[in-house]
């Protein structure tokens, strides 16, 4: 269990105290409920990405919660079935301007002809 500073990944690390407590929290409570592990780790991001978006290489509080892309948004079978998490980059919550905006400051090559999805992928690809 993430119980200590040095357990959690490293994005975590640099990100406020708030964020680490949300994803220490959900973790733990997962770990009771599944198993340790990577479903318990899934859950926990998925809390995290509530109310936390990733910037750069760490994460920050989020305008507004909800969920941060359509895999975040559905629940039970069909979000077990995969989609597009798009690396923590909160698509639902930002305009395209936005996105194109953030791309731009990021330094995205072709970000003029992108569409939505295609920025916040391109954004996440440049915060790794």
């Amino acid at each position: 269990m993430p119980s200590r500073r040095d357990d959690l990944p490293g994005t975590l690390k640099r990100s406020p105290a708030k964020a680490q407590r949300t994803y220490r929290k959900t973790h733990d409570n997962a770990v009771k409920g599944c198993g340790e592990g990577a479903r318990a780790h899934r859950t926990a991001m998925a809390s995290l990405k509530h109310s936390f978006e990733k910037v750069g290489d760490h994460w920050e509080p989020k305008d507004r919660k909800g969920p941060s892309d359509p895999q975040d948004a559905r629940s039970g079978r069909s979000a077990r079935r995969g989609g597009n998490t798009y690396g923590g980059v909160d698509v639902l919550g930002h305009t395209k301007e936005e996105l194109y905006q953030r791309a731009k400051r990021l330094g995205v090559r072709g970000r003029s002809h992108m569409s939505k999805n295609e920025l916040a992928e391109a954004i996440a690809r440049k915060q790794d």
